[in-house]
């Protein structure tokens, strides 16, 4: 699933042109095409056509893993899912021919001048919203990690009041937005932390190890332009950086140790038993 990084190098592109496509900043819409309708979770696929048309581009953003386009009038909501991505195609020529979709296109808004930018979701867990006021979708996120406003204390607290295992909660989008499991693996090492230990265990001297070695391997990401780990997503050169993110039985950068693999909440973890020892 693409996280926090992917999302804000997609963001960045949008804003600043990247990733094979120029910017979309105060681009005009001309048309929108939904290719599938449940891509669409509000409003209904006939009022979100007939909105789109005329709307300028005036914000591109990101809040957790939201992609957030400002327009003259509504604000676009995407989230990308297990799969999903957001490019601008560019024409193929100045004859402005035709030029073919990439397979598993959902999504596909027209400018006025003959761009289009297209989502697209093999596995179709992506949702795009077009509303007035993005709160109601947004609000229930936790804090930013890499808001420098969000201190080690304040996350100390967060982690005092839930007795759970720390990879799963360090997952929950209403504890902290933007996590997912690469770069939880990868902050959990990096804070010498076992995924099992328990949040509320933790001393402040130990959550501020925590908050920092995720803001580090968030930033790293970022600066990376993300991982690219499948088809999913490509571009990104953060893989060639894991530590312990799918490296089962692989000697632990650190301490030379194998990576073990355990199953924590249902999702696949990875760790060095050495240096984030069970209880620690």
């Amino acid at each position: 699933m693409p996280e926090l990084p992917e999302v804000e190098t997609i963001v960045r592109a949008l804003q600043q042109g990247g990733r094979e496509g120029p910017p979309v900043l105060g681009r005009r819409l001309l048309a929108a095409d939904l290719l599938w309708d449940r891509t669409l979770a509000q409003p209904s696929a006939a009022e979100f056509i007939s909105r789109i048309p005329g709307q300028v581009v005036e914000g591109v953003s990101r809040r957790g893993k939201y992609i957030v386009i400002k327009l003259s009038q509504d604000v676009l909501l995407v989230h990308l899912g297990m799969s999903g991505d957001l490019r601008v195609k560019a024409l193929q020529n100045e004859q402005a021919e035709p030029f073919p979709l990439q397979s598993h296109g959902r999504l596909v808004l027209t400018f006025a001048d003959g761009l289009r930018l297209v989502f697209t979701d093999p596995r179709k867990f992506g949702r795009v919203w077009l509303v007035a006021d993005p709160q109601p979708v947004l609000d229930g996120l936790g804090p930013e990690p890499l808001d420098p406003g969000f201190s080690a204390a304040q996350f100390h607290t967060k982690l005092q009041t839930h007795h759970r295992s720390l990879k799963p909660l360090l997952l929950d989008q209403t504890f902290l937005a933007g996590l997912g499991n690469i770069y939880t693996d990868e902050a959990l090492h990096m804070a010498g932390l076992h995924p099992t230990r328990q949040a509320d265990e933790l001393d402040i001297l130990q959550a501020q190890k925590l908050l920092q070695a995720i803001r580090q391997v968030l930033e790293e990401g970022i600066r990376r332009n993300g991982a690219s780990i499948d088809w999913v997503y490509r571009g990104g050169s953060f893989q060639n950086s894991f530590h312990v993110y799918q490296r089962t039985g692989k000697p632990c950068l650190i301490c030379g140790t194998p990576i073990e693999r355990l199953v924590v909440g249902q999702r696949g973890t990875h760790f060095c038993p050495v240096c984030q020892p069970s209880g620690k």
